[in-house]
Formats: C-alpha cells, sequence, structure tokens
C-alpha cells in the first residue's frame, strides 16, 4: 500500500483526514480531525491542510493489465514488426543492386559485342585479314582475364587489407543499403578497360590490337567477378543457373572463409581460391563449407 503526503495552504481551520481507496477512514484520525476543529473553531487564519491519501498497489495500470491479459501479444509483435522491415529492406537492396547488375552487364556486353564485330569488318574492309592482329587480340584477351585474377589476389590482400581498408572495410561489415564503399573498386577497374578498349578500337596495327584485347579480357573478367562475388557469394542478387556449377560453389566456399579470418584472410583471390586454400591446408574446412552452402541453399 503506497501513502502519498500533500500539502497546501488554506485560509480555513486546521484540518487533518485521510482518504484511502480501499478502506475507510481510521477512528484515530477522525477523531482528531474533529478535537482539532473544536479548539480552533473561532481562529480564522492561514494554515496548512494536510492530505495523507493511501492507495492500494495491487491495482495494475491499464497498460499492465492489458499485458496480464496478453502476456505474448505486444513483446512478441515487435520483433515480427522488426524482421518483416527488414526482410522488406534487404528485398529492396538486392532489387536495386539487381537492377544496376543487369543494365551495367547488358550495356557493357552490348559495347564489347558492336566493338569487336566492328573493329575487325573495319580491319577487313582492304579483303586483307589481319590473322596476326586477330590471334593477338583474342590470346591477350585471355591473357588479361588470367592475369586479372592474380592482380586483385596481390591487390586484395597488399592494397585492400593494408593501405585501402577504409575503403574496403565496408565489404567485411553488414551493409546498410544495396551499395558500399568497397564498389568503388569496380569503378577504379573498369577506367582502364574503357581507355584500352577505346584506343584500339580507333586506331589499326597491332599495338591497338592487343590494347583492344586487354581492355576487353579485363571487362569479361569484372563481368565474371560481378556475377559470381556479389551475386553467387554475397547474393547481392539472384544469378540463376550460375549456382549449379560445382566449380562456382567452391568457389563461393572459398570466399566464404576468406570472410571468416580462419587462415589469415586466405584466398585472397576469387576463382583461384581454392587452389589457395590447398596451399595453406584448408580443404577440410573447405568441404565443410560447401556442404554447409549447399544446405542452406537447397534448405536443409
Amino acid at each position: 500500500m503506497a501513502v502519498g503526503l500533500i500539502a497546501a495552504a488554506t485560509p480555513k481551520p486546521f484540518r487533518l483526514f485521510q482518504h484511502a481507496l480501499l478502506q475507510k477512514p481510521s477512528p484515530l484520525f477522525t477523531s482528531l480531525a474533529l478535537r482539532r476543529s473544536k479548539i480552533h473553531k473561532t481562529r480564522r487564519k492561514t494554515c496548512f491542510t494536510i492530505c495523507v491519501i493511501m492507495e492500494d498497489q495491487n491495482r495494475n495500470s491499464p497498460l499492465e493489465n492489458l499485458k496480464a491479459e496478453d502476456p505474448g501479444g505486444m513483446n512478441s509483435q515487435i520483433p515480427s514488426i522488426r524482421v518483416t522491415e527488414r526482410l522488406a529492406r534487404k528485398r529492396s537492396e538486392r532489387f536495386t543492386y539487381l537492377v544496376a547488375a543487369v543494365m551495367s552487364s547488358f550495356g557493357i556486353t552490348s559495347m564489347a559485342v558492336m566493338a569487336v564485330y566492328y573493329r575487325f569488318s573495319w580491319q577487313m574492309e582492304g579483303g586483307e585479314v589481319p590473322l596476326s592482329e586477330m590471334f593477338g587480340t583474342f590470346a591477350l584477351s585471355v591473357g588479361a582475364v588470367v592475369g586479372m585474377e592474380f592482380w586483385a589476389r596481390w591487390a586484395h590482400k597488399a592494397l585492400w587489407h593494408a593501405s585501402l581498408w577504409h575503403m574496403h572495410e565496408s565489404h567485411h561489415r553488414p551493409r546498410d543499403g544495396p551499395f558500399e564503399l568497397n564498389d568503388v573498386f569496380a569503378v577504379i577497374n573498369a577506367v582502364p578497360a574503357i581507355a584500352l578498349l577505346a584506343y584500339g578500337f580507333f586506331h589499326k596495327g597491332h599495338v591497338p590490337g592487343l590494347c583492344f584485347g586487354a581492355g576487353l579480357g579485363i571487362t569479361v573478367f569484372g563481368m565474371a567477378y560481378m556475377f559470381v562475388h556479389d551475386g553467387l557469394v554475397h547474393k547481392r542478387f539472384p544469378v540463376g543457373p550460375i549456382a549449379n556449377v560445382p566449380y562456382f560453389r567452391r568457389v563461393a566456399a572459398a570466399h566464404t572463409l576468406h570472410h571468416s579470418d580462419k587462415f589469415d584472410g586466405v584466398p585472397y583471390g576469387l576463382f583461384l581460391g581454392p587452389k589457395e586454400l590447398e596451399e595453406v591446408g584448408g580443404l577440410e574446412e573447405l568441404e565443410k563449407e560447401i556442404s554447409r552452402r549447399s544446405k542452406s541453399y537447397n534448405g536443409g
């Protein structure tokens, strides 16, 4: 039972009374109030009125009564609402990145195909087929794809996890939004690719042909990296049948181990990630991760 004490100035005679919500006033307090009233019956001056209010603590507030009636209702709805909002936000982020990925892939692929076609048709206008130049372009395209894997492995370890960690760190933290600061590296790699393609497209000769092949190889690697790394590994957008390719599943599992830091960040490469894990004795962990991802993918 709670007791409240209130004092107020009043011109009426001194009175003392008790108010209880669940009990009648005590006879002691009542007699005391009447006696004091008789003694000071004729006195008219400002005095204090003291109110003693007694309440039963067993009476609950409306909010507490609501919780008592529905103990699981309010508390269970809050987490469910948050989960629903988080899922809706994730779907929106995936859709936004999917649109960006499809538009960029379609645009880059279309430009690359058109550039290859018009460049070689333009070179063959005189009737003589520049076989050596065409072979150099093709060879350097394949070489650039392979070389980009080794470049990405070196840059990932020596730059992104070192002096450029303040940018790459966004990729190792929960993402808030469809994009992250680490995406800037994709734009940086696109600059030399576009420059090489433009120079090779507008000039004839072996050197322009090699430059065109290098730019084409960087572009192909960038698109493959986006679909496997961003789509398959980190699920930023659906990749369709790519997820069913066994080797790509090994690549995805290997890159997942990179984010777990179980082998000091190895693998730093992407497509040759399983080979890097083999070199540091991580095949057993790789197989476990492949099994875990397969169960998660199949809903098991």
